[in-house]
């Protein structure tokens, strides 16, 4: 790493200690956490823009199985639905993918012609039918139990860090179903379905309450560090408090915010070290060069669909276990907070203020766009009433500009995004 880049990544720092000395500590891991959670999104939608130049603009479907792998991992079971319709309502969902399953096979088999399309028609309306008289008698059985508090199968009862690889394992076995049919689309076409089937997994997650309760929301998931409560009571711990004078409410929230930053600065270590070998192997040299000329790879003897399909599984894997990271550090899934096209622009102005193509550039957009992300709003609110401080109380200017001031988040990331493709285009870290 040059100076500029080290320079680049102290400036950053900076911010951070900043916020800590002039704000609260509290206040900078809090903002430090989700950055290291974005810098992880940010680098799986680096590997599949940077790497192979797939648009894909349904980041948030793929965080948001994360998040729902978190439920399912981690949640225990609820025995009452189980009893009621646990059972009728796998079996339903088993019915319906053998008959997705059974359709294609038949399709395969017989020659082309009208008869394929009359027999492949009669396969899907028999085995809907039968799908939706099992599962529904099963989930309308299920979500009838205690819907204030439960109404759906729960989990696995298992501990919350196995999900994270399971929110990688969920985000990827979808992006291969999407990518077997989605990737022989033009990029223009892929950024389209790749947002509307982002929006098909949200509305599935807000809608399908006997799978996580829907906007009913799951609260209290699981946590891989102690409880504030629980340390605030904890001798061991109060007599280190008092040996430096310090607050143990305050002390108990850093020292839970620092567990999880120590747990996210792990899995973002592993991946960069692991997107560094790939980016600098003969795999990502393919890539590259598949990249830049699709045709002249393809006459190589490159099967390029077959890349690009193992590139989209990858990115869509890391942004699935940046997503179960999410929902642990939230200690709920809260499906209504995944907005595909505000979340995923802010992770595109990462990648593209970082550097695409460049794994360090996707961290350092990570950082620097999160922090602005949640600090430009009170700065700003500050900025407008220092400027309007000598007008009257109930001028309309002055009214105007703070109110406006709830909007400086999406002009400062407009303003940002424009100033880097106007001056740097290839990013603060431009690829190598």
């Amino acid at each position: 790493m040059n100076t500029k880049n080290i320079l680049l990544f102290a400036l950053v720092a900076v911010l951070f200690l900043g916020t800590g000395f002039i704000q609260s500590w509290n206040t900078a891991l809090t903002i430090f956490n989700m950055g290291l959670i974005s810098c992880i999104m940010a680098l799986g939608v680096n590997m599949q823009w940077g790497y192979a130049g797939l648009f894909n603009v349904g980041v948030m479907g793929f965080v948001a199985l994360g998040g729902l792998a978190t439920v399912l991992i981690s949640v225990e079971p609820v025995p009452e639905a189980w009893s009621a319709g646990g059972l009728r309502t796998i079996l339903g969902l088993i019915l319906g993918a053998l008959t997705i399953v059974g359709a294609i096979l038949l399709w395969g088999a017989m020659p082309k012609g009208r008869l394929r399309g009359i027999a492949m028609l009669i396969v899907l309306l028999i085995g809907f039918t039968v799908f939706r008289r099992v599962f529904d008698v099963g989930v309308d059985a299920v979500e009838s139990v205690n819907p204030a508090s439960t109404g759906f199968l729960g989990g696995l009862g298992l501990p919350i860090l196995l999900a994270w690889p399971v929110g990688g394992l969920l985000a990827a076995g979808v992006a291969w179903i999407i990518g077997k049919t989605a990737l022989g689309l033009r990029s223009d076409y892929l950024a389209i379905a790749t947002l509307g089937i982002a929006e098909i997994i949200i509305a599935i997650l807000k809608n399908e309450d006997w799978l996580a309760r829907g906007v009913k929301n799951v609260t209290g998931i699981d946590r891989p560090v102690p409880y504030e409560v629980d340390l605030q009571v904890n001798e061991g711990f109060l007599g280190l408090v008092e040996r430096f004078n310090a607050d143990p409410v305050t002390a108990s929230t850093i020292t839970v915010k620092l567990l999880y930053a120590a747990l996210f600065i792990v899995v973002l270590g592993l991946l960069i070290w692991l997107s560094e070998k790939a980016w600098n192997s003969p795999w990502g040299r393919m890539m590259r060069a598949i990249r830049d000329n699709e045709v002249s790879a393809s006459a190589m003897g490159k099967d390029v669909k077959k890349r690009h399909l193992q590139i989209f599984i990858l990115g869509s894997a890391v942004c699935g276990v940046a997503g179960a990271m999410m929902t642990t550090l939230d200690s709920q899934l809260v499906p209504g907070t995944y907005q595909p096209l505000r979340f995923t622009f802010l992770i595109w102005v990462m990648v593209i203020v970082g550097g695409s193509g460049n794994n360090w550039g996707a961290v350092l957009g990570g950082f620097l766009i999160w922090w602005l992300w949640v600090q430009v709003e009170p700065l700003g609110l500050l900025l407008m009433q220092g400027l309007t401080a000598s007008m009257a109380d109930g001028y309309w200017l002055r009214e105007h500009l703070l109110d406006s001031a709830a909007h400086m988040r999406l002009l400062t990331m407009g303003l940002i995004l424009l100033l880097v493709l106007r001056f740097s285009p290839r990013g603060l870290i431009p690829e190598r």
